[in-house]
Order: structure tokens, then C-alpha cells, then sequence
């Protein structure tokens, strides 16, 4: 079974940082693509970055741009986050995605006080 278990999400004050790592279990292949994304309450679930299997990253989303950085080693995959604002505040879900098959984490929260 594929597992993917996100980890370091919290509350921290705006203008703060934080890190978020999420790894896989159970799937040795190196995925294609890893994303992660946001799901502010009441909203859909937004794709924020990704990075491939050489290292390419990409930022969907304008409003993270200088402030998010993707990295991964092979199936473990962070996010670095400065200059957090409030409207960052949201459940942040990974997911890993080879050939066909596309696995999510659980989400952990993040929420940012003004």
C-alpha cells in the first residue's frame, strides 16, 4: 500500500516561516511529478507547486512566487515557506503522481495570524 504522510504544519504568526516535508511509503519507483497544494476553508483544493523526477519546479500559483520553494530527494518532497501571510492559511496536501497512478497524503494544517 502507498502512503504518502505530510508533516510540519502548525500556526505561526504572519511574516514567519515554516517548513513541510511529506514521504512516501511503500513505492520505490521515483514519481514523475511531485505537487502540493492548498485547500483554504471553504475553497477548492489549488495546486500551488510542483517539481519533477529532475528537479524541475514550477509555481502555479502567482501568489507564492519568492516566498515558496519545492525541493525533494527522490519520493520525499518539502515545501519552504516565508513570509507566510494569513491568506496562506489552509490544509496542504502532497501528492505523488507516476504513469496513471496518483497518490494524496492527508494534509496537514497551516495557519497564519494576522
Amino acid at each position: 500500500q502507498v502512503t504518502l504522510v505530510e508533516s510540519g504544519g502548525g500556526l505561526v504568526q504572519s511574516g514567519g516561516s515554516l517548513r513541510l516535508s511529506c514521504e512516501t511509503f511503500g513505492f520505490s519507483t521515483s514519481f514523475h511529478t511531485m505537487e502540493w497544494y492548498r485547500q483554504a476553508p471553504g475553497k477548492q483544493r489549488d495546486e500551488v507547486a510542483r517539481i519533477t523526477d529532475d528537479g524541475f519546479a514550477y509555481y502555479p500559483d502567482d501568489s507564492v512566487k519568492g516566498r515558496f520553494t519545492i525541493s525533494r530527494e527522490k519520493n520525499t518532497v518539502y515545501l519552504q515557506m516565508d513570509s507566510l501571510k494569513p491568506e496562506d492559511t489552509g490544509v496542504y496536501y502532497c501528492k505523488g503522481a507516476w504513469r496513471s497512478y496518483i497518490y494524496w497524503g492527508q494534509g496537514t494544517q497551516v495557519t497564519v495570524s494576522s
